[in-house]
């Protein structure tokens, strides 16, 4: 099985950040806060004109895979919580986890409390979620990636049970893009602990509202849910194949254990000295993952990273969890591309991307319109209908002829009660035939069709009226 270690490459550029990691390391022990700052700050200013500053195009190419079709992700409860209530010794232990962040692509920790600054201060990626409070204020949820995100949510549980109560413990979602046009949504989980039974039946209700927040929310998106779930295969009483039944691989259980899932109602699977990463030993925290019908994903290495996440002098491990991390791949099922999507958060997302057929064409595009753009809609040759919005406006088409296309759109948006939506759109035809409905505003983009390529769908995010939109293309047949 090949680890992610072995994936990583011995470029120049590689060598300088690790030295520098490691020389980070060892000035960490019992920082201060300004002191990581500093040591980071000498990080962003060493090495070459070419290799300086890590800023947020070259952070990127210092992850483990550099690039291609595949990328990395670790899910770690960093056991935050204010000392003494945590397990672990926080107040030393999380500066050093920081650094050792670096590699991975998409990072989720939980129990990100009141150390989150210190952990924040040694941490190189680009682009990370804000704290939502310490212990008894926020959920604890953080991410932090090398690929930018949008679309970012945080849900809280409707079911607790005990002191999982006192603070508000849930899920949050974020859309990241991994490549141009190649979208996928994290959730981030840490569900009720315990094993009484309320506290199973809190964890059903938090494993079967995700489940239910992501057939509404991420409805033909590729997903990918880590972090720490409480649940394992075996005990009776917990839900977590329900992920399963809705599409979702484990990748503990595709690369360790072969496909095979443990028995439910078995005695839990706790053999895990000498070898953590193996089937044998299960853990609470887990890392689930589907493709949709243009993004393939395969999860081609699994490690419990116990060897990494430890203390430099004690070796003590720095969590009373052990970190997780994967290695994807992806592969383009379909020839389609995806423009960016342009307008605001509000609505429920929407991707047309599972109701689009290879050679497909556009027979109508339609609007509904008055100030503000209430729906779009288009509907295919083999009949499909991909609509989204509400039924207000009026309502206007454009049947197109023989061998013409819709090749651009121009969107515009501003905002209604607070929320910003799209109120102006305008598609030309390949033969300069247009559709157009709403307001114009200060606010607009224009979207083209690449060359030799159509718009044949959507994506965005729609309700009463339309919130957001993105193109889909195909090529020209």
């Amino acid at each position: 099985m090949k680890t992610i270690e072995s994936m990583m490459k011995t470029t120049r550029k590689k060598r300088i950040f690790g030295w520098l990691a490691l020389a980070l390391l060892a000035s960490c022990q019992r920082a201060s806060e300004s002191d990581s700052q500093a040591l980071l700050g000498l990080i962003q200013s060493s090495g070459s004109d070419q290799e300086s500053a890590i800023g947020a195009h070259s952070l990127q190419s210092l992850s483990m895979t550099d690039g291609g079709n595949q990328f990395t992700v670790l899910t770690y409860n960093v056991a935050g919580l204010l000392e003494p209530f945590s397990s672990s010794n926080p107040s030393e232990n999380t500066p050093y986890i920081g650094p050792l962040l670096s590699p991975f692509d998409v990072v989720h920790v939980q129990e990100d409390f009141n150390y989150h600054a210190s952990l924040y201060a040694t941490d190189v990626h680009p682009y990370r979620t804000a704290t939502s409070g310490g212990m008894g204020i926020g959920d604890g949820m953080n991410t932090l990636a090398y690929f930018d995100f949008t679309d970012f949510q945080r849900v809280d549980w409707n079911q607790c049970n005990g002191t999982d109560c006192l603070t508000p413990k849930g899920f949050t979602l974020s859309r990241h893009t991994v490549a141009p046009g190649v979208c996928i949504d994290f959730y981030n989980v840490h569900t009720n602990a315990g094993s009484t039974d309320p506290d199973l039946a809190a964890r059903r209700a938090n494993i079967s509202q995700l489940v239910a927040f992501i057939e509404a929310n991420s409805q033909g998106n590729a997903v990918i849910v880590m972090g720490d779930t409480n649940t394992r295969y075996t005990r009776a009483g917990d839900n977590i194949r329900e992920l399963i039944e809705h599409g979702f691989q484990d990748a503990w259980i595709q690369l360790i254990r072969g496909g095979s899932y443990p028995v439910q109602g078995a005695d839990a699977l706790t053999d895990c000295e000498g070898h953590r990463t193996s089937p044998g030993c299960e853990v609470v925290d887990k890392i689930l993952f589907r493709g949709n019908s243009y993004i393939s994903l395969q999860a081609t290495s699994f490690l419990t990273e116990d060897a990494r996440f430890v203390h430099p002098v004690s070796g003590v491990p720095l969590s009373d969890h052990y970190a997780l991390s994967t290695v994807f791949s992806y592969t383009l099922l379909k020839p389609l591309q995806f423009s960016d999507a342009f307008g605001g958060p509000h609505g429920t997302a929407f991707n047309d991307v599972d109701n689009i057929a290879p050679n497909t064409t556009v027979q109508t595009i339609s609007l509904r319109a008055g100030s503000r753009i209430d729906a779009v809609s288009i509907q295919l040759n083999d009949g499909t209908t991909l609509q989204h919005g509400g039924s207000g406006g009026t309502a206007m088409s454009l049947t197109l002829n023989a061998g013409e296309y819709v090749q651009s759109a121009r969107l515009c948006s501003a905002q209604k009660n607070g929320h910003t939506r799209i109120f102006y759109a305008r598609f030309t035809t390949s033969t300069g035939r247009t559709l157009t409905g709403g307001s114009t505003t200060g606010s607009c983009v224009v979207y083209s069709a690449p060359s030799g390529w159509s718009i044949v769908g959507f994506h965005g995010r729609s309700g009463a009226e339309v919130d957001k939109l993105g193109m889909i293309y195909a090529p020209v047949n």
